[in-house]
């Protein structure tokens, strides 16, 4: 059974930090309050999305999650970040300068990483970090919309430009910057026009045919924009959740494709979230895609399977959305399996796309419980 979603929730980190908070909250209560949300179309208005922290009264506080030595990961995967962060030169803000940890993807979730721990654009040790990352994402959206970056030999294709969106909508809705605000435009019209028959999106920006994993990273992107005061046509919504709900079998996965295509741990945890982003909070559907999940739940044998960061990158989110026991035994499950794996010198490996996009993705997952990011929040 999911949350209620009843009075927003504000819950702080364990730990003191330099940062101003209550200028974050300051700006995340602007950003739930943009005059858009009202009619926010991907669910309910992020001020009244947040979770009721009463509806288990089991449930352990962000605190207690998040101890000290979850803690020191988290500090020193953040910390792994900022030091790799390309300081000058054309891919300044980038997390490195080339292949995918030099993408629009890594410079974003990394972005998003340091925001999950309450750090603001412009405020505090990763205010800077933080401005860069936008720097680098701005200048790589192109005339047409689409976030990626130029040239031949650049790997870059729709994954990048929906976490690119995603990443742009939480940075614009705390601070308002016109510039933001143009280019987020361009990217949700790119992604609009882009969008196909059947309501979904692939690697190119160009209708053709669709899978589950590309439209999620549309869907998420989307609704942060929302969220952040940018309009998003009904239809375009009515469509991609359409899609969503067609990709689901009756055992509660996801399949790759409307036509087949693999069922996947990465998908039915993609799936599940967008069910949960469009304010689909209980039903056969969530119920039986949460049950589903429950067979990869993370082990302490170690880090495992595909696409591990993506996976787990939705599924902590799901879990975090259906709450109760599903949040209480996943999250203590992927914590400290994150914590066993992590390096000396911070980051995560990972085959997807290098140490910092483990790293970013990482740090988004052990920080879930600390609530700070509207787009993440239940």
């Amino acid at each position: 059974m999911a949350r209620n979603k009843k009075q927003p929730v504000i819950v702080h980190s364990p730990t003191d930090r330099n940062l101003d908070r209550r200028a974050f909250h300051r700006l995340a209560a602007a950003f739930a309050a943009a005059p858009a949300a009202a009619a926010l179309p991907f669910g309910i208005p992020a001020s009244a999305a947040m979770p009721d922290r009463k509806d288990s009264v089991n449930e352990k506080s962000p605190a207690q999650l998040i101890d000290a030595k979850t803690q020191r990961a988290i500090d020193k995967g953040l910390a792994y970040l900022k030091r790799t962060q390309v300081k000058t030169g054309r891919n300044r803000g980038a997390f490195a300068n080339s292949g995918l940890a030099g993408g629009v993807a890594t410079a974003s979730l990394g972005g998003l990483a340091m925001m999950c721990g309450g750090h603001a654009p412009g405020q505090g040790p990763y205010g800077k970090a933080i401005d860069l990352c936008v720097e680098y994402v701005l200048k790589n959206v192109r005339d047409t919309g689409y976030i990626a970056l130029s040239g031949n030999g650049s790997r870059e294709n729709m994954y990048g430009h929906g976490f690119s969106m995603l990443f742009l909508s939480q940075a614009y809705g705390m601070t308002q910057k016109a510039e933001i605000a143009k280019k987020l435009r361009l990217a949700v019209e790119l992604t609009c026009k882009t969008q196909n028959d059947q309501g979904g999106w692939r690697y190119q920006p160009r209708k053709s045919d669709a899978d589950l994993s590309i439209t999620v990273c549309q869907i998420m992107g989307l609704r942060g924009a929302r969220d952040a005061g940018i309009d998003v046509p009904d239809e375009v919504r009515g469509k991609c959740i359409e899609y969503v709900k067609r990709s689901q079998n009756k055992n509660g996965s996801f399949r790759y494709t409307l036509n087949g295509g693999h069922t996947t741990f990465a998908m039915t945890a993609a799936g599940v979230t967008s069910l949960y982003s469009a304010g689909i909070y209980e039903g056969e559907a969530v119920e039986t895609a949460l049950n589903y999940l429950q067979k990869f739940k993370p082990s302490a044998a170690g880090q495992g399977g595909g696409h591990y960061f993506y996976s787990n990158y939705y599924a902590v989110q799901a879990m975090w959305h259906a709450g109760g026991k599903h949040w209480e035994e996943w999250y203590p499950a992927i914590r400290d399996q994150l914590l066993k794996n992590q390096t000396d010198e911070g980051s995560w490996r990972s085959t997807e796309a290098g140490p910092q996009f483990g790293a970013a993705m990482a740090c988004i997952i052990l920080q879930m419980p600390l609530n700070y990011l509207p787009v993440f929040s239940p």
